[in-house]
Protein backbone atom coordinates (compact mmCIF):
# COMPACT_ATOMS: atom_id res chain seq x y z
CA UNK A 1 0.00 0.00 0.00
CA UNK A 2 1.53 3.12 -1.13
CA UNK A 3 0.66 6.27 0.40
CA UNK A 4 0.48 10.04 -1.40
CA UNK A 5 2.30 11.72 1.25
CA UNK A 6 3.00 15.65 0.50
CA UNK A 7 5.90 16.76 -0.32
CA UNK A 8 6.87 20.43 0.01
CA UNK A 9 10.25 22.36 -0.35
CA UNK A 10 10.92 25.64 1.32
CA UNK A 11 12.39 27.13 -1.98
CA UNK A 12 9.11 27.14 -3.76
CA UNK A 13 7.58 30.51 -4.17
CA UNK A 14 4.54 29.37 -2.61
CA UNK A 15 5.74 27.25 0.54
CA UNK A 16 4.63 29.01 3.60
CA UNK A 17 1.19 29.60 2.02
CA UNK A 18 0.84 25.71 1.64
CA UNK A 19 2.51 25.46 4.73
CA UNK A 20 -0.14 27.21 6.19
CA UNK A 21 -2.86 25.63 4.45
CA UNK A 22 -1.47 22.07 5.87
CA UNK A 23 -1.36 23.19 9.23
CA UNK A 24 -5.09 24.82 8.85
CA UNK A 25 -7.26 23.11 11.57
CA UNK A 26 -10.84 23.57 12.53
CA UNK A 27 -12.88 22.15 14.99
CA UNK A 28 -15.88 19.81 13.79
CA UNK A 29 -18.41 20.98 16.32
CA UNK A 30 -21.33 22.13 13.48
CA UNK A 31 -24.36 23.85 14.83
CA UNK A 32 -25.88 20.17 15.87
CA UNK A 33 -23.27 19.30 17.86
CA UNK A 34 -23.45 22.97 19.82
CA UNK A 35 -26.88 21.99 20.17
CA UNK A 36 -27.04 18.59 21.22
CA UNK A 37 -24.28 20.00 23.98
CA UNK A 38 -26.19 23.08 25.20
CA UNK A 39 -29.33 21.24 25.62
CA UNK A 40 -27.57 18.43 27.59
CA UNK A 41 -25.62 20.93 30.01
CA UNK A 42 -28.96 22.71 30.36
CA UNK A 43 -30.32 19.78 31.51
CA UNK A 44 -28.17 18.33 34.16
CA UNK A 45 -28.18 22.03 35.62
CA UNK A 46 -31.45 21.91 36.61
CA UNK A 47 -32.61 18.18 36.77
CA UNK A 48 -29.19 17.02 38.66
CA UNK A 49 -28.88 13.41 38.97
CA UNK A 50 -32.51 12.35 37.18
CA UNK A 51 -30.63 13.72 33.81
CA UNK A 52 -27.31 12.10 34.03
CA UNK A 53 -29.51 8.90 34.49
CA UNK A 54 -31.66 9.63 31.54
CA UNK A 55 -28.72 10.63 29.11
CA UNK A 56 -26.57 7.35 30.54
CA UNK A 57 -29.50 5.37 30.02
CA UNK A 58 -29.69 6.39 26.54
CA UNK A 59 -26.07 7.26 25.23
CA UNK A 60 -24.33 3.99 27.17
CA UNK A 61 -26.97 1.97 27.18
CA UNK A 62 -26.82 1.33 31.00
CA UNK A 63 -30.12 0.66 32.85
CA UNK A 64 -29.55 2.37 36.13
CA UNK A 65 -32.09 4.02 38.24
CA UNK A 66 -29.82 5.15 41.09
CA UNK A 67 -26.65 7.15 41.48
CA UNK A 68 -25.11 4.90 43.34
CA UNK A 69 -25.07 2.37 40.95
CA UNK A 70 -22.95 4.61 38.40
CA UNK A 71 -20.33 5.01 41.52
CA UNK A 72 -17.07 2.97 40.69
CA UNK A 73 -16.33 1.86 44.81
CA UNK A 74 -12.86 2.04 45.74
CA UNK A 75 -12.71 -1.69 46.25
CA UNK A 76 -13.16 -2.19 42.56
CA UNK A 77 -10.09 0.16 41.69
CA UNK A 78 -8.08 -1.47 43.94
CA UNK A 79 -9.36 -4.80 42.74
CA UNK A 80 -8.56 -4.29 39.18
CA UNK A 81 -5.27 -3.45 40.21
CA UNK A 82 -4.46 -6.33 41.75
CA UNK A 83 -5.88 -8.53 39.04
CA UNK A 84 -3.39 -6.98 36.20
CA UNK A 85 -0.64 -9.47 35.05
CA UNK A 86 2.46 -8.23 36.64
CA UNK A 87 4.57 -6.51 33.58
CA UNK A 88 1.38 -4.15 33.47
CA UNK A 89 1.26 -3.73 37.51
CA UNK A 90 5.52 -3.41 37.00
CA UNK A 91 4.62 -0.53 34.06
CA UNK A 92 2.23 1.24 35.99
CA UNK A 93 4.38 2.00 38.56
CA UNK A 94 7.07 2.99 37.17
CA UNK A 95 5.48 5.32 35.06
CA UNK A 96 4.15 6.73 37.91
CA UNK A 97 7.14 6.67 39.57
CA UNK A 98 8.44 8.97 36.84
CA UNK A 99 5.61 11.65 36.35
CA UNK A 100 5.49 11.93 40.12
CA UNK A 101 9.17 12.70 40.27
CA UNK A 102 8.98 15.32 37.55
CA UNK A 103 5.92 16.87 38.79
CA UNK A 104 7.54 17.63 42.15
CA UNK A 105 9.88 19.77 40.23
CA UNK A 106 6.97 21.78 39.12
CA UNK A 107 5.59 22.72 42.58
CA UNK A 108 5.02 26.23 43.05
CA UNK A 109 5.71 27.88 46.91
CA UNK A 110 4.65 30.75 48.68
CA UNK A 111 7.01 33.84 49.62
CA UNK A 112 7.10 37.25 50.61
CA UNK A 113 9.17 39.79 51.31
CA UNK A 114 9.15 42.92 53.68
CA UNK A 115 10.17 46.53 52.70
CA UNK A 116 12.21 48.78 55.08
CA UNK A 117 9.21 50.82 56.10
CA UNK A 118 7.61 47.42 57.04
CA UNK A 119 5.17 46.83 54.48
CA UNK A 120 5.04 43.21 53.29
CA UNK A 121 4.47 41.79 49.61
CA UNK A 122 4.33 38.19 48.40
CA UNK A 123 2.35 35.45 46.98
CA UNK A 124 0.46 32.83 48.41
CA UNK A 125 0.12 29.62 46.62
CA UNK A 126 -2.65 26.95 47.10
CA UNK A 127 -4.07 23.94 45.46
CA UNK A 128 -7.62 23.78 44.05
CA UNK A 129 -9.88 22.12 46.40
CA UNK A 130 -11.08 19.59 43.71
CA UNK A 131 -10.75 18.85 39.99
CA UNK A 132 -12.57 16.85 37.40
CA UNK A 133 -10.87 14.37 35.09
CA UNK A 134 -12.45 12.85 32.05
CA UNK A 135 -11.08 9.47 30.91
CA UNK A 136 -12.74 8.51 27.12
CA UNK A 137 -13.91 5.05 28.16
CA UNK A 138 -15.17 1.53 26.10
CA UNK A 139 -13.13 -0.12 24.00
CA UNK A 140 -10.16 3.05 24.23
CA UNK A 141 -7.61 2.09 27.26
CA UNK A 142 -5.81 5.26 27.94
CA UNK A 143 -4.29 4.69 31.63
CA UNK A 144 -1.50 6.61 30.65
CA UNK A 145 -4.07 9.69 30.64
CA UNK A 146 -5.21 8.74 33.81
CA UNK A 147 -1.84 9.03 35.58
CA UNK A 148 -0.70 11.99 33.33
CA UNK A 149 -3.38 14.39 34.83
CA UNK A 150 -4.10 12.40 38.55
CA UNK A 151 -0.30 12.61 39.59
CA UNK A 152 0.28 16.44 39.23
CA UNK A 153 -2.98 16.88 40.97
CA UNK A 154 -1.96 14.92 43.55
CA UNK A 155 1.58 16.57 43.42
CA UNK A 156 -0.06 20.01 44.25
CA UNK A 157 -2.56 18.85 47.14
CA UNK A 158 -5.75 19.32 45.52
CA UNK A 159 -8.21 17.48 48.22
CA UNK A 160 -10.13 15.41 46.10
CA UNK A 161 -10.18 14.55 42.63
CA UNK A 162 -13.00 13.14 40.68
CA UNK A 163 -12.72 10.96 37.84
CA UNK A 164 -15.82 10.22 35.00
CA UNK A 165 -15.63 7.57 32.56
CA UNK A 166 -17.73 6.08 30.50
CA UNK A 167 -18.68 2.26 30.53
CA UNK A 168 -21.07 1.89 27.50
CA UNK A 169 -22.74 -1.30 27.63
CA UNK A 170 -21.30 -2.33 30.70
CA UNK A 171 -17.67 -2.31 29.12
CA UNK A 172 -15.13 -1.75 31.55
CA UNK A 173 -11.35 -1.53 31.49
CA UNK A 174 -9.61 -2.95 34.76
CA UNK A 175 -6.35 -0.56 33.16
CA UNK A 176 -7.93 2.59 33.06
CA UNK A 177 -9.10 1.28 36.84
CA UNK A 178 -5.89 0.42 37.82
CA UNK A 179 -4.30 3.59 36.92
CA UNK A 180 -7.03 5.64 38.82
CA UNK A 181 -6.26 3.82 41.98
CA UNK A 182 -2.62 4.07 41.45
CA UNK A 183 -3.00 7.64 41.58
CA UNK A 184 -5.00 7.96 44.18
CA UNK A 185 -8.07 9.35 42.49
CA UNK A 186 -10.72 9.87 45.02
CA UNK A 187 -13.86 8.87 43.35
CA UNK A 188 -15.24 7.45 39.84
CA UNK A 189 -18.30 7.96 38.07
CA UNK A 190 -19.06 5.68 35.05
CA UNK A 191 -20.83 8.65 33.05
CA UNK A 192 -19.38 10.23 30.06
CA UNK A 193 -20.24 12.74 27.57
CA UNK A 194 -21.19 16.59 27.80
CA UNK A 195 -23.41 15.19 30.46
CA UNK A 196 -20.31 14.04 32.98
CA UNK A 197 -18.81 17.22 32.12
CA UNK A 198 -21.72 19.22 32.64
CA UNK A 199 -22.38 17.24 36.24
CA UNK A 200 -18.47 17.98 36.88
CA UNK A 201 -19.26 21.98 35.94
CA UNK A 202 -22.43 22.25 38.04
CA UNK A 203 -22.63 19.59 40.67
CA UNK A 204 -25.64 17.22 41.24
CA UNK A 205 -27.27 15.74 44.28
CA UNK A 206 -24.54 12.97 44.15
CA UNK A 207 -21.52 14.25 42.29
CA UNK A 208 -19.61 17.34 43.52
CA UNK A 209 -18.93 20.47 41.59
CA UNK A 210 -15.06 20.92 40.86
CA UNK A 211 -13.01 23.49 40.42
CA UNK A 212 -11.42 22.75 37.19
CA UNK A 213 -12.02 20.23 34.52
CA UNK A 214 -9.34 18.29 32.43
CA UNK A 215 -8.64 14.85 30.68
CA UNK A 216 -9.24 14.48 27.08
CA UNK A 217 -12.19 12.99 24.75
CA UNK A 218 -14.52 13.44 21.52
CA UNK A 219 -16.04 16.45 20.25
CA UNK A 220 -18.84 16.27 22.46
CA UNK A 221 -16.73 16.36 25.01
CA UNK A 222 -14.46 18.94 23.86
CA UNK A 223 -17.59 21.11 22.86
CA UNK A 224 -18.83 21.09 26.70
CA UNK A 225 -15.34 22.00 28.42
CA UNK A 226 -15.71 24.96 26.55
CA UNK A 227 -19.13 25.88 27.01
CA UNK A 228 -18.60 25.37 30.67
CA UNK A 229 -15.83 27.28 30.96
CA UNK A 230 -16.02 30.11 33.33
CA UNK A 231 -18.52 28.06 35.47
CA UNK A 232 -15.11 25.71 36.29
CA UNK A 233 -11.54 26.07 34.99
CA UNK A 234 -10.50 23.66 32.15
CA UNK A 235 -6.97 22.28 30.67
CA UNK A 236 -7.60 23.27 27.15
CA UNK A 237 -9.28 22.53 23.96
CA UNK A 238 -7.16 20.00 22.42
CA UNK A 239 -6.93 19.37 18.65
CA UNK A 240 -5.93 16.26 16.66
CA UNK A 241 -2.32 14.35 17.52
CA UNK A 242 0.99 16.41 16.13
CA UNK A 243 4.10 14.99 15.57
CA UNK A 244 7.34 17.23 14.06
CA UNK A 245 10.28 15.10 13.18
CA UNK A 246 13.69 17.24 12.20
CA UNK A 247 16.43 15.08 11.21
CA UNK A 248 19.60 15.84 9.53
CA UNK A 249 19.37 12.52 7.15
CA UNK A 250 21.58 10.32 9.47
CA UNK A 251 18.97 8.38 11.53
CA UNK A 252 17.74 4.93 10.18
CA UNK A 253 14.63 5.80 7.99
CA UNK A 254 12.35 2.80 9.66
CA UNK A 255 12.77 4.64 12.86
CA UNK A 256 11.81 7.98 11.50
CA UNK A 257 8.55 6.54 9.74
CA UNK A 258 7.77 4.84 12.74
CA UNK A 259 7.56 7.79 14.46
CA UNK A 260 5.61 9.20 12.51
CA UNK A 261 3.28 6.48 12.63
CA UNK A 262 3.13 7.04 16.12
CA UNK A 263 1.54 9.82 15.85
CA UNK A 264 -0.81 8.66 12.45
CA UNK A 265 -1.93 5.83 14.34
CA UNK A 266 -4.24 8.20 16.60
CA UNK A 267 -6.50 9.36 14.08
CA UNK A 268 -7.23 10.09 10.89
CA UNK A 269 -6.90 14.03 11.50
CA UNK A 270 -3.73 13.48 13.02
CA UNK A 271 -0.83 15.48 11.60
CA UNK A 272 2.59 13.65 11.17
CA UNK A 273 5.30 15.94 9.17
CA UNK A 274 9.31 15.64 8.53
CA UNK A 275 11.68 17.74 7.43
CA UNK A 276 15.07 17.84 6.36
CA UNK A 277 17.81 19.20 4.40
CA UNK A 278 18.52 16.05 2.86
CA UNK A 279 15.83 15.05 0.14
CA UNK A 280 17.34 11.43 -0.53
CA UNK A 281 16.87 10.80 2.84
CA UNK A 282 13.57 12.06 2.56
CA UNK A 283 12.92 9.72 -0.14
CA UNK A 284 14.11 6.54 2.21
CA UNK A 285 11.74 7.56 4.84
CA UNK A 286 8.64 7.22 2.18
CA UNK A 287 10.22 4.16 1.23
CA UNK A 288 10.01 2.97 4.78
CA UNK A 289 6.02 4.27 5.50
CA UNK A 290 5.40 2.60 2.25
CA UNK A 291 7.29 -0.74 3.31
CA UNK A 292 6.63 -0.55 7.19
CA UNK A 293 2.88 0.30 6.66
CA UNK A 294 1.64 -3.20 5.82
CA UNK A 295 2.36 -4.90 9.15
CA UNK A 296 0.59 -2.02 11.03
CA UNK A 297 -2.84 -3.02 12.41
CA UNK A 298 -4.18 0.52 12.30
CA UNK A 299 -2.88 0.99 9.13
CA UNK A 300 -6.28 2.14 7.11
CA UNK A 301 -5.77 5.25 9.81
CA UNK A 302 -2.38 5.84 9.17
CA UNK A 303 -2.97 5.87 5.74
CA UNK A 304 -5.80 7.86 5.83
CA UNK A 305 -3.61 10.58 8.52
CA UNK A 306 -0.60 11.03 6.42
CA UNK A 307 -2.04 11.29 2.81
CA UNK A 308 -4.70 14.12 4.23
CA UNK A 309 -2.73 15.78 6.61
CA UNK A 310 1.03 13.96 6.87
CA UNK A 311 4.07 15.94 4.84
CA UNK A 312 7.68 15.34 4.16
CA UNK A 313 9.53 18.94 3.94
CA UNK A 314 12.85 19.80 2.20
CA UNK A 315 14.58 23.05 3.28
CA UNK A 316 17.76 24.36 2.54
CA UNK A 317 19.61 23.57 5.82
CA UNK A 318 18.99 23.23 9.97
CA UNK A 319 18.96 26.74 10.05
CA UNK A 320 15.97 26.92 7.96
CA UNK A 321 14.34 23.49 9.45
CA UNK A 322 14.67 25.49 12.98
CA UNK A 323 12.58 28.34 11.02
CA UNK A 324 9.90 25.87 9.96
CA UNK A 325 9.35 24.21 13.37
CA UNK A 326 8.93 27.43 15.12
CA UNK A 327 6.41 28.44 12.92
CA UNK A 328 4.41 25.08 13.26
CA UNK A 329 4.86 25.19 17.23
CA UNK A 330 4.28 21.57 17.17
CA UNK A 331 2.99 19.15 19.79
CA UNK A 332 5.27 17.08 19.78
CA UNK A 333 8.93 18.17 18.16
CA UNK A 334 11.51 15.09 17.75
CA UNK A 335 15.10 16.87 16.54
CA UNK A 336 16.95 13.40 15.18
CA UNK A 337 20.41 15.13 15.03
CA UNK A 338 23.83 15.20 16.08
CA UNK A 339 23.50 18.06 18.42
CA UNK A 340 20.09 17.53 19.61
CA UNK A 341 20.28 19.62 22.90
CA UNK A 342 22.36 22.79 20.75
CA UNK A 343 19.36 23.04 18.58
CA UNK A 344 16.62 23.12 21.03
CA UNK A 345 17.85 25.89 22.61
CA UNK A 346 16.65 27.89 19.19
CA UNK A 347 13.22 26.14 19.49
CA UNK A 348 10.48 28.73 20.83
CA UNK A 349 7.46 27.14 20.30
CA UNK A 350 7.17 23.33 21.04
CA UNK A 351 4.66 21.57 23.75
CA UNK A 352 7.68 18.99 24.22
CA UNK A 353 10.73 18.58 22.57
CA UNK A 354 12.67 14.79 22.42
CA UNK A 355 16.33 15.36 21.51
CA UNK A 356 18.52 13.18 19.92
CA UNK A 357 18.21 9.77 17.33
CA UNK A 358 17.25 7.76 20.35
CA UNK A 359 14.73 9.52 22.26
CA UNK A 360 10.92 8.26 20.61
CA UNK A 361 7.97 10.94 20.72
CA UNK A 362 6.32 7.71 22.75
CA UNK A 363 8.11 7.23 25.62
CA UNK A 364 6.87 10.93 26.65
CA UNK A 365 3.66 9.55 26.12
CA UNK A 366 4.09 7.24 29.12
CA UNK A 367 7.00 6.89 31.18
CA UNK A 368 9.48 9.93 30.55
CA UNK A 369 8.23 11.72 32.74
CA UNK A 370 7.15 15.35 31.76
CA UNK A 371 3.49 15.44 30.90
CA UNK A 372 1.78 14.02 27.80
CA UNK A 373 -0.82 16.56 28.17
CA UNK A 374 0.20 19.38 25.26
CA UNK A 375 -0.78 22.33 23.19
CA UNK A 376 -1.97 21.42 19.79
CA UNK A 377 -2.79 23.37 16.48
CA UNK A 378 -0.19 25.92 16.99
CA UNK A 379 -0.99 27.02 20.41
CA UNK A 380 2.19 26.18 21.36
CA UNK A 381 3.01 29.90 20.59
CA UNK A 382 1.33 30.67 23.81
CA UNK A 383 0.69 27.99 25.97
CA UNK A 384 2.19 25.01 28.06
CA UNK A 385 1.63 21.00 28.87
CA UNK A 386 -0.16 20.47 31.85
CA UNK A 387 1.32 19.99 35.05
CA UNK A 388 1.27 20.94 38.87
CA UNK A 389 0.79 24.86 38.22
CA UNK A 390 -2.47 24.27 36.18
CA UNK A 391 -4.01 22.69 39.96
CA UNK A 392 -2.40 25.69 41.94
CA UNK A 393 -3.64 29.12 41.87
CA UNK A 394 -1.90 32.26 43.65
CA UNK A 395 -2.97 35.09 45.58
CA UNK A 396 -1.43 38.40 45.95
CA UNK A 397 -0.24 39.28 49.62
CA UNK A 398 -0.03 42.81 50.64
CA UNK A 399 0.03 44.16 54.22
CA UNK A 400 0.71 47.87 54.56
CA UNK A 401 2.61 49.31 57.99
CA UNK A 402 1.55 52.94 58.98
CA UNK A 403 4.35 54.26 57.05
CA UNK A 404 4.00 52.36 53.81
CA UNK A 405 0.43 53.40 54.01
CA UNK A 406 0.96 57.40 54.14
CA UNK A 407 3.10 57.18 51.29
CA UNK A 408 1.49 54.28 48.91
CA UNK A 409 -1.37 56.64 49.54
CA UNK A 410 -0.25 60.00 48.03
CA UNK A 411 0.64 57.81 45.01
CA UNK A 412 -2.70 55.77 44.90
CA UNK A 413 -4.48 59.26 45.48
CA UNK A 414 -3.26 60.97 42.87
CA UNK A 415 -3.82 58.24 40.56
CA UNK A 416 -6.64 57.81 41.53
CA UNK A 417 -8.03 61.51 40.83
CA UNK A 418 -6.51 61.57 37.22
CA UNK A 419 -8.89 58.09 37.02
CA UNK A 420 -12.04 60.14 38.21
CA UNK A 421 -12.39 57.82 41.14
CA UNK A 422 -12.86 60.12 44.09
CA UNK A 423 -13.84 57.27 46.05
CA UNK A 424 -10.83 55.14 45.85
CA UNK A 425 -8.84 58.46 46.85
CA UNK A 426 -10.55 59.12 49.76
CA UNK A 427 -10.18 55.59 50.98
CA UNK A 428 -6.30 55.83 50.46
CA UNK A 429 -5.87 59.62 52.43
CA UNK A 430 -7.67 58.31 54.87
CA UNK A 431 -4.25 56.53 55.31
CA UNK A 432 -1.68 59.46 55.06
CA UNK A 433 -0.47 61.11 57.54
Amino acid sequence: MSIEIKQLSSQDDNFWSELEQLLAWESVSDEQVFSTVSEILSSVRHQGDAAVIDFTTRFDGLHVSDMSELEMPAAALETAFEGLPEDQKKALKTAKQRITRYAEKQKLSSWEYTEEDGTVLGQKVTALDRAGLYVPGGKAAYPSSVLMNAIPAKVAGVNELIMVVPTPNGLVNDLVLAAAHLSGVDRVFTIGGAQAIAALAYGTETIPQVDKIVGPGNIYVATAKRMVFGAVGIDMVAGPSEILVVCDGHTDPDWIAMDLFSQAEHDEDAQSILVSPDASFLQKVKQSIDKLLEEMPRKGIIHTSLSSRGALIHVEDMQEAIEVANYIAPEHLELSVENAAEMAQSIRHAGAIFMGRYTAEAVGDYCAGPNHVLPTSRTARFSSPLGVYDFQKRSSLIGCSSEGASELGKVASVLAHGEGLTAHARSAEYRIK
